[in-house]
């Protein structure tokens, strides 16, 4: 992957999470380790963000998880582990605080999710390269596609919203790490409720840049997801194979 001229080595880290309890997919079973051709899901996500010319990776893991230090992932040398939080944005941060100590404060980081194992390489490069071209942070996203409605607590609906402009946010999604880490901190400071990382960096007025992703990029929730995850493993490793 080509990577823009810096002034500096580029230093490109990842994230990802895989702290979550789970509880849609699951009250007993985790959902990155649920076996897709022989590998976990955990597995496949390493493997696709290590298409990336990535300086290391930290993998944020519930307290209790005694697998993910087992498993055989891909550039294992670049991989390094931390505890997660009770929710996602402090996960984010327990990594972002790990990455503090042996990054810089310059460095480009993504954060992704353990259950995303479909994500495709050239995705990655184009939200890399957009990231790097506008010096901003970045998120793939796709355009909303179904008629949306709004519904009240009687399950009625009360009006159609328009889906003219909105993106449905997906992972990765990617910035410096001390812009990152500082948004993320305010915000909790100001009790700001946090989905993902672009809302922190909204919040403290930082611009972020939508890539236009694809669908396939699904991420694991139900159990019926798996099965999905699985032919488009098989679908993309096919298309792979006879280029």
């Amino acid at each position: 992957m080509k990577i823009l001229q810096q002034s500096k080595p580029l230093k490109l880290w990842a994230i990802i999470l895989a702290a979550g309890s789970g509880s849609r997919f699951s009250k007993t079973e985790l959902k990155q380790y649920q076996v897709i051709q022989d590998k976990t899901v955990f597995e496949h996500t390493i493997h696709r963000l290590n298409d990336l010319p990535l300086t290391g990776y930290v993998l944020a893991i519930g307290a209790q998880d005694d697998i993910a230090q087992t498993l055989p992932f891909r550039s294992l040398e670049k991989a390094h582990f931390c505890e997660g939080g009770a929710e996602r944005v402090n996960s984010v941060l327990n990594a972002l605080s790990y990455l503090s100590k042996i990054a810089d404060d310059e460095d480009w980081v993504l954060v992704h999710d353990a259950a995303r194992p479909c994500v495709d390489p050239n995705s990655l490069q184009c939200l890399v390269d957009t990231a790097i071209a506008s010096n901003s942070s970045a998120i793939l996203a796709i355009p909303v596609r179904d008629t949306l409605k709004y519904v009240d607590y009687t399950q009625k609906i009360e009006k159609t919203v328009s889906r003219e402009q909105l993106w449905q946010a997906q992972t990765p999604q990617m910035a410096k790490l001390a812009v990152l880490k500082a948004a993320i901190e305010q915000a909790l400071q100001d009790q700001v409720t946090i989905t993902d990382e672009a809302s922190a960096l909204e919040y403290s007025g930082q611009p972020v840049q939508v890539v236009t992703g694809r669908s396939d990029n699904i991420k694991i929730t139900y159990p019926e997801d798996l099965e999905l995850a699985r032919l488009i493993l098989q679908a993309q490793q096919q298309k792979f194979s006879d280029l």
